[in-house]
């Protein structure tokens, strides 16, 4: 059962896309470091591919959140970085796939997109960082 809930606050618009506007979180809270798309043996996935990279970086989530006692139905927000705005809709779909399956509710939590000219290594386009609680 998730710790936190998905106020509906009113004046303002639905979501255009996959997340809330707010979460209120119970328990403690665990911040979840920016994932991008290394493998288990640190390798690259899906060079110059941003779907690819994205299918990798939530996998890489999905594991830290297990190992944090936690899962996605426990985050309360994350906070995307794509780099180029032209990856945009290719994160996107590749998100929208995971999270029809991770969020079956249609209970996204709060989300941040952000459109960077690079992150830490020129290879990466996307990285992902996330709230949650256990």
């Amino acid at each position: 059962m998730p710790r936190f809930d998905i106020p509906q606050p009113k004046g303002v618009h639905q979501p255009p896309g996959k997340y809330s506007h707010a979460a209120r979180a119970e328990g403690p809270l665990i911040v979840i470091a920016g994932q991008v798309a290394l493998d288990i043996d640190g390798e690259l996935v899906g060079e110059n591919d941003v779907a690819a990279q994205t299918r990798q970086v939530f996998t890489n989530m999905s594991a830290v959140l297990t190992g944090a006692g936690s899962s996605y139905a426990n985050v309360v927000e994350f906070t995307y970085y794509i780099v180029g705005r032209e990856n945009v809709p290719g994160f996107m779909d590749a998100r929208t796939a995971i999270f029809d399956e991770a969020y079956p509710n249609g209970d996204y939590p709060p989300a941040t997109l952000l459109v960077v000219g690079g992150l830490a290594n020129e290879d990466f386009l996307v990285e992902v960082s996330a709230l949650t609680t256990m």
